[in-house]
């Protein structure tokens, strides 16, 4: 890859050449050729689809759907398997909400653990009180790590859904999620996968994995915001009831009946996320083209590097300091990490400060938060340097105090 070459796609990185942004665990930046799509929509089209009997209407149409296409081969899915919704929240929700509140029964088991993003654990934690289930946890292992082993420990015959996360987006591992999935389907159990760290980071085939629904977002993978996905295999997806009502996925409504659309359409009511998904479409061939096999290698070689010299300061604690993957957790000793975020920002430094909207594991953690580096194919060995100094900056400021 021609990283510098490529960091020149990016608006935000021509117009700010001093800035390291490390929060790409949060936000991917943009390239040209998304903003350039979702500019081409609004610009030469900007109308409705599927309903207008004219030109403009079919043309747009017809991006929105091969935009469907498009994003479904990237995950090796077929086109009615992939439903469109406002981010991997509102998939993961999806999930739990229509497949959850319908096929979860009192006494049943579900599966999660206390690396899952709230996005991923709290509609289970729901669905599991309005139906009289159990929530059980697996237990991770001295590293935070999940495990096989563990995994087994929790499983039972009374297991129903598996929700559990394909990549911490605090911890930054890797889930050995093929081989739990194939435990928890031979007991019977579906699998919700949150995949909103792996999928721009990484090949993920649904094929492969046998995941039975797969949630992710746009925005973490250079694509627009306020656009997600939700794979789910077509068998269990025609046999779910959709949560929202109204245009665009009703067949037939009369005084006394009403019927609904075929997958994917009967779970996205009302005007779709046109301009969204053509940029999201975008994105996904933007990134196929440089790889994700080297976005992988080259995230893991820059964070490698940067927790080498992270490893150096004294009065540092790194939580994960064997991830595979580009995220960095630590903690500058006696700082709050909102206060070390407010000097890294100083630097010009971009990184995110808190929980992470997973309460659970900075619970397990024992700390009330961590700051959080997190590299993505345009960030450099400047970058890093930058972010070296930022750490020595924000531990040497707060030693005065």
């Amino acid at each position: 890859m021609d990283i510098l070459k490529l960091r020149n796609d990016f608006p935000v990185l021509r117009e700010n050449k001093e800035l390291a942004y490390l929060d790409n665990a949060a936000m991917a930046l943009k390239p040209d050729c998304v903003i350039n799509a979702v500019n081409n929509y609004y610009e030469h089209y900007g109308v409705n689809v599927h309903r207008g009997v004219y030109q403009l209407s079919y043309e747009a149409t017809d991006m929105y759907e091969e935009a469907r296409n498009t994003i479904a081969s990237f995950i090796n899915a077929s086109f009615e398997e992939v439903v469109f919704t406002r981010g991997a929240s509102q998939s993961l929700n999806l999930v739990a909400s229509s497949y959850g509140l319908h096929n979860i029964n009192p006494g049943d088991e579900v599966i999660t653990t206390e690396l899952e993003h709230h996005s991923s654990n709290m509609p289970w934690f729901n669905v599991c009180k309005v139906k009289g289930a159990t929530l059980k946890y697996v237990p991770l292992d001295s590293e935070g790590r999940i495990t096989v082993d563990a995994f087994k420990s929790v499983l039972s015959n009374k297991t129903k859904v598996v929700a559990i996360t394909y990549v911490s987006n605090v911890m930054g591992y890797v889930t050995p999620i093929k081989e739990i999935i194939k435990l928890a389907h031979e007991v019977g159990a579906i699998v919700s996968l949150d995949g909103a760290q792996a999928v721009p980071h990484m090949n993920v085939d649904v094929k492969d994995l046998d995941c039975d629904f797969l949630s992710f977002s746009g925005h973490k993978l250079c694509g627009p915001t306020g656009i997600g996905v939700l794979y789910g295999k077509k068998e269990l997806l025609d046999n779910m009831e959709p949560i929202e009502f109204g245009g665009d996925m009703a067949d037939t409504v009369t005084k006394t009946s009403q019927t609904y659309k075929a997958t994917p359409y009967k779970f996205e009511a009302g005007t779709p996320i046109i301009a969204g998904a053509i940029g999201l479409a975008e994105a996904c061939k933007y990134l196929k083209n440089i790889g994700l096999d080297n976005i992988a290698k080259y995230e893991k070689s820059l964070r490698d590097k940067a927790v080498s010299l992270l490893k150096e300061i004294d009065g540092v604690t790194i939580y994960n300091p064997n991830a595979e993957t580009g995220i960095i957790a630590f903690n500058i000793d006696g700082v709050h990490p909102h206060d070390a975020a407010s000097v890294f920002d100083d630097h010009k430094v971009c990184i995110r400060a808190g929980h992470h909207c997973a309460q659970l594991i900075t619970a397990w953690l024992n700390t009330i938060g961590t700051v959080r580096a997190s590299f993505y194919f345009y960030n450099t060995e400047e970058d890093i340097k930058k972010f070296i100094e930022g750490v020595k900056a924000a531990k040497d400021f707060f030693s005065q105090f």
